[in-house]
């Protein structure tokens, strides 16, 4: 209908004002401005002409933010994949955290390999629905942005595309070839159908649906899939925005065949090699030009920024990672982002997980931490803390939502004058209310040095020098900040300029808070127009100066040295804080659950959306939730401790009580000079039971060979026949007799996949020539009949070689067998999805190969039985095949007999072995308690030339590659993990040549927290009887 896509001046100009005065109470305000002047001040404004995607207004979007439900949002988001963390129960966890951050958005991708494990099978069950993604995302009260693929990348095994369509489909993925669109069809009509009702439009979490992802636009070909696509989403009912994510500012998809509705650029500016932490690229400085260019009609979307970095096999390893993109390169560079007017961000990653099984493509290993905010164990790295710092802030400054770019220093910004050509300023300011975001860092962003400068800027009382009594704004290497002007806080209150970071600002009860925060070694001024009867601090480490001239606005300076909490100004109207910014890290700012006229149905539990009221908590090292009970009169409060901490609660004053975790606070007093404000104290004691959590050592291994298949008389009769001549894999056989040897050929897509070449041997048969394709870093043993020849690997994706037979190996006028154990390490991303794994090439030096076997998991893709875990978990390994790996198979039926990991292969040499043990556990309920298993005390490279596959429970939880590393810990959530129970623990040792290996294995605990998300189920299905292989 024409009156939503072409609005009058009026329309737009009260839904500004009513956001700004109305529906968010507890962060807007009225401007520095007195309010029937910042009343006039909007109504002469207009924003710009909406836009919607012709589907739905709930969410529309203009050149600033995306609208939804008439109210401007800031999308502030990070990465989570489910299928990293397959415990449906812990999701609640990491969104959680991620909204404590200060996050409103999660932006999650969707493997159609592991829920389309064969076509036309479609599988959202177990950890692959969608259902409970969109539950817990509404219970945590943060909105989605679904990134279904088919191709999505995330290091994963042919980017997410299934296997079984890099081997059937003939025409080009990722195009509009006929029998590619028929492949994926089903899989995005399975998410279109569990996707619709849990759109933003009938009250679910999806605000937005990604097309794809990181491609171009030409051949016409790729544009047309794009569009293919989006007529499916549209025709089957999909009507929340469509996206997309541009790496290397390529211009795709902003216009023309398969365009979006908003478009988005990928950045990830320090690259992906963390082996030098400390070196830095340059801030991206074009960001804000290249959107002014290409789509400024349109929100400034970033789908992915750079949230931390994968590691390849070999690398330095993730602590490396987190050090590359630490909380001084957020610091910096996120907040170049919003210099440069970004008003949608998602932080790529922000939890990584873990790629268990199959997942990885061939340049990760299992763990995919990526350094990231949240680790892989699920703990808050320091990097949360920053997160939060800048979260917070912006979920508090609603003026922020709405800014002009006026011009930085390369370009001069018209007013604004800077002492130090070293400092770069950025302004961007509110139209309407005048507000000015001054964002500050070095001109050289990698420098390590401290610097100083004033700044000259207009207010809304004239020109003015910052700062007034200090000798300048101090910035260190590697530091941003926002310096503000005439900034608006809670009800009625304003902020004339500070050079003090603000962390929060808003309503609490009745009283307008403003919480600042600064380094403890620098001064910082703010100058604040303060209400109320009140108390101003007595600290020689605070000075406060007012003048006729200021017009009641007082100059707050503090001074170098103050660390904590410190209490500015305490009045019956306002407070305000000031603490360093490790304490500020210590405070959260849950949304609390509270109904208004404004409050969306189905967004009760969104800040903005469904609730607009606020508490701030000290203290805790986490706060997930906080209620309201006992008729408002006490502050439920849920969360983590991992420590005894001191309690600090800003609440309203008719909070009289407090529980933490069902429990009442009993020593909460009100402070001494806050009495009958909510402003309260108390002790947070961490419980005994986080204290007694001990696991065992891991002990009474049993060991079986693994290896059958070298040993004389193996029947391989029910081996699948390796006798295709064609293929429509990319890379085609090398050499051979034209016999196509690739795994997926014949289904079995991924892990190890073992060969079988017979031939009739002959007394000048000493030789064979192979060509071995497994993904780089992958290794490949080789015997004739039972002798070991060789291994091969050498980081390559693909490895030719010689295989000379030992003397007397052949046996003349029989058959012989060539055994081929290779490990499959993913297929590889971008244009080789169809990626050759197998035996692209195979030469006798005498003679022919009359036949060649292949076997892989059971089954194959078609007939796999382990559902629950799904297609990715097991490989070909015999023991595997045989389901050792499982809960409650009976080891005395394969002949398993004791014998200690670390002693390693009875032989001494080449060859597989299983071995397998059972613990229980019995971890305190009400704990968080964070396990990995760690191999060879945890050196990454231990020199060993092994490689091993750890099962927890019948989860592939890890591969392990000794002599390349640098994985040595693999953790483990509970729910793979049975906390209260018993476990089963296996590891398929493959020892790389004829020197005897002798690993270890222990269970460690890596945290214990006192709290967590709830109770943990378990689904780890049992040992059941499979098909002979």
């Amino acid at each position: 209908m024409l009156w939503r896509r072409y609005h009058s001046w009026a329309l737009p100009t009260l839904l500004s004002l009513c956001l700004i005065l109305s529906t968010w109470p507890a962060t807007g305000g009225s401007s520095a401005l007195a309010t029937s002047e910042a009343t006039t001040h909007l109504a002469i404004r207009a924003d710009p002409p909406r836009k919607d995607d012709g589907f739905t207004d709930v969410v529309q979007w203009d050149n600033y933010t995306l609208f939804l439900h008439g109210q401007r949002l800031f999308l502030h988001s990070g990465e989570f994949h489910t299928f990293r963390l397959p415990v449906p129960d812990l999701w609640l966890d990491i969104f959680q955290k991620m909204v404590a951050a200060g996050l409103n958005g999660v932006s999650i991708y969707i493997h159609m390999g592991v829920t389309n494990p064969a076509p036309g099978v479609i599988d959202f069950n177990d950890w692959r629905a969608l259902q409970p993604i969109y539950d817990a995302a509404k219970l945590a009260g943060i909105f989605i942005v679904l990134r279904p693929g088919p191709y999505i990348n995330a290091e994963t095994t042919a980017g997410g595309i299934a296997h079984w369509a890099t081997s059937l489909v003939a025409g080009t993925l990722r195009t509009n070839a006929s029998d590619w669109t028929a492949a994926y069809e089903p899989y995005i009509n399975g998410i279109i159908k569990a996707t619709v009702p849990n759109e933003v439009t009938s009250g679910g979490p999806v605000l937005a649906v990604q097309v794809d992802n990181e491609y171009s636009q030409s051949p016409i070909t790729r544009a047309e899939y794009f569009a293919n696509l989006e007529k499916q989403y549209r025709d089957g009912g999909l009507l929340v925005p469509l996206t997309y994510n541009d790496p290397g500012q390529g211009r795709n998809f902003i216009n023309g065949t398969g365009a979006v509705d908003i478009y988005g650029l990928d950045s990830y500016p320090q690259g992906f090699d963390c082996s030098n932490p400390t070196h830095w690229a340059p801030v991206v400085t074009n960001y804000h030009q290249y959107h002014a260019t290409n789509n400024p009609s349109e929100p400034w979307y970033m789908p992915e920024f750079q949230g931390g970095s994968f590691d390849p096999w070999g690398g330095p390893g993730y602590d490396a990672c987190e050090v590359l993109t630490g909380p001084d390169f957020q610091d910096v560079f996120y907040k170049q982002n919003w210099a440069s007017n970004v008003k949608l961000i998602s932080y790529y990653m922000f939890y990584g997980g873990t790629s268990w099984g199959a997942l990885p493509f061939p340049g990760v290993y299992t763990s995919y931490d990526y350094g990231s905010s949240i680790r892989e164990t699920r703990a808050l790295s320091p990097k949360f803390d920053e997160v939060k710092r800048q979260g917070i802030f912006l979920r508090s400054s609603p003026e922020f939502l709405k800014t002009d770019w006026i011009g930085d220093s390369s370009t001069g910004i018209p007013g604004v004058n800077v002492s130090n050509s070293a400092a770069f300023v950025t302004l961007l300011k509110n139209p309407d209310t005048g507000t000015g975001f001054y964002i500050t860092r070095q001109a050289d962003s990698t420098s390590t040095s401290s610097i100083s400068f004033n700044i000259t800027v207009p207010t809304s009382h004239g020109t003015l020098t910052l700062p007034q009594t200090a000798d300048g704004i101090a910035l260190d290497g590697r530091q941003s900040k926002v310096i503000v002007t005439d900034y608006s806080f809670g009800a009625k209150s304003s902020v004339l300029y500070s050079t003090a970071s603000v962390f929060f600002a808003g309503t609490i009860g009745s009283r307008d808070v403003l919480f600042l925060f600064g380094d403890a070694d620098q001064s910082h001024e703010a100058a604040i127009t303060f209400t109320g009867n009140g108390a101003r601090i007595q600290s020689s480490r605070v000075q406060f100066s007012t003048s006729r001239a200021s017009r009641g606005v007082t100059t707050v300076t503090v001074l170098p040295g103050s660390t904590g909490l410190v209490t500015l100004w305490d009045s019956d109207t306002q407070l305000v804080l000031f603490a360093d910014p490790v304490t500020a890290a210590t405070f959260w700012a849950p949304a609390v659950p509270s109904a208004t006229r404004n409050t969306i149905s189905g967004f009760e539990h969104f800040w903005q959306f469904g609730t607009n009221t606020t508490v701030l908590v000290g203290g805790p090292y986490l706060v997930r939730n906080a209620t309201l009970t006992d008729n408002g009169r006490t502050l439920a409060l849920r969360g983590d401790l991992n420590s005894t901490v001191m309690l600090t609660v800003i609440a309203p004053p008719t909070i009289s009580g407090v529980t933490w975790n069902g429990q009442r606070v009993e020593s909460l007093r009100p402070t001494t000079q806050a009495q009958g404000r909510g402003f309260l104290t108390g002790t947070l004691a961490e419980r005994s039971a986080v204290k007694s959590v001990q696991v065992p050592k891991l002990t009474g291994w049993k060991f079986a060979d693994s290896l059958p298949e070298i040993q004389p008389g193996f029947d391989d009769s029910a081996w699948v026949v390796a006798n295709h001549t064609t293929t429509n894999i990319t890379r085609k056989p090398l050499f051979g007799d034209g016999r196509v040897l690739f795994g997926c050929d014949y289904g079995f897509c991924e892990n190890n996949v073992l060969w079988r070449g017979h031939f009739n041997g002959s007394s000048s048969t000493t030789s064979v020539n192979l060509t071995i394709n497994g993904g780089s870093s992958f290794a490949a043993s080789v015997w004739i009949n039972d002798q070991f020849i060789d291994t091969v690997h050498n980081g390559a994706d693909q490895i030719n070689a010689l295989f000379t037979f030992p003397e007397g190996s052949v046996k003349v006028g029989e058959d012989n067998v060539v055994n081929v154990l290779q490990d499959h390490m993913g297929n590889d991303e971008d244009s080789n999805e169809k990626s050759a794994r197998g035996i692209p090439g195979f030469q006798l030096n005498a003679g022919n190969f009359t036949t060649w076997k292949v076997q892989g998991k059971v089954g194959g893709y078609l007939n796999f039985p382990d559902k629950v875990r799904g297609i990715f978990n097991e490989g070909g390994l015999f023991g595997e095949r045989q389901g050792w790996h499982l809960p409650g198979f009976d080891l005395s039926s394969a002949n398993f007999t004791s014998r200690d990991l670390s002693e390693g292969l009875p032989s001494g040499g080449a060859g597989v072995g299983f071995f397998v043990t059972t613990f229980d556990l019995n971890v305190p309920s009400g704990t968080d308690t964070m396990m990995s298993f760690v191999f060879d005390g945890g050196s990454g490279n231990s020199g060993q030339a092994y490689r091993a596959l750890l099962f927890v429970n019948g989860w592939k939880f890890g591969k392990r590659v000794a002599n390349v590393g640098p994985q040595a810990s693999f953790p483990v959530p509970p729910g793979i993990l049975d906390y209260n129970g018993k476990n089963t623990v296996a590891v398929a040792l493959w020892a790389m040549n004829n020197t005897a290996v002798s690993p270890s294995l222990e269970l460690v605990v890596d945290n214990v927290l006192d709290g967590g998300v709830g109770p943990i189920a378990t689904n780890n299905p049992e040992w059941s009887p499979r098909p002979a292989n």
